[in-house]
């Protein structure tokens, strides 16, 4: 056991109630394909069997899932905020003023030094000067809500 692990038992779970669907939904689909043999339908028990069986496990995984491990679910709002402004996604947005390969250029860099997309932006000589840009192409909020930063400082 490693010290501070924390159990993921709840998300096996759920992927083994979804294991279990799926065989379900197989047995399913082929039942139907072989219970109607002389229209006397001998296999909608086992079809009605498992269809059922299935809506209970999902009910009581989606249940159990819910109490245990998601209500009272807190994001590290800093470590998300960490985590965006490494990510070399964020360089899509300098494509809308600078073309894509400079901003390719720029992740490349930002990626092979270890820096942030901002930090190597900001060292470009096409936003030298230009902090301000950056930041609104670089905001991660104004890349998801609602358009891009580059949408709203008139790049193209």
């Amino acid at each position: 056991m490693m010290p501070g692990k924390v159990n993921p038992v709840l998300c096996e779970s759920v992927m083994q109630v979804a294991a279990q669907v799926v065989g379900n939904d197989s047995t399913i689909a082929w039942s139907a394909a072989l219970g109607s043999n002389f229209e006397l339908n001998v296999m909608q028990p086992v079809m009605a069997f498992n269809l059922l069986q299935s809506a209970d496990l999902i009910a009581r995984v989606c249940h159990l899932f819910t109490t245990k491990c998601v209500l009272g679910l807190k994001a590290n709002a800093r470590r998300c905020a960490e985590q965006v402004e490494q990510s070399l996604s964020l360089s899509t947005a300098l494509a809308t003023v600078i073309g894509y390969d400079l901003a390719a250029r720029i992740a490349q860099s930002a990626s092979e030094t270890g820096r942030t997309v901002r930090e190597v932006a900001l060292e470009h000589p096409e936003f030298k000067g230009q902090p301000e840009l950056v930041s609104r192409l670089l905001d991660p909020r104004g890349q998801t809500e609602g358009g891009t930063g580059a949408a709203r400082t008139g790049g193209h």
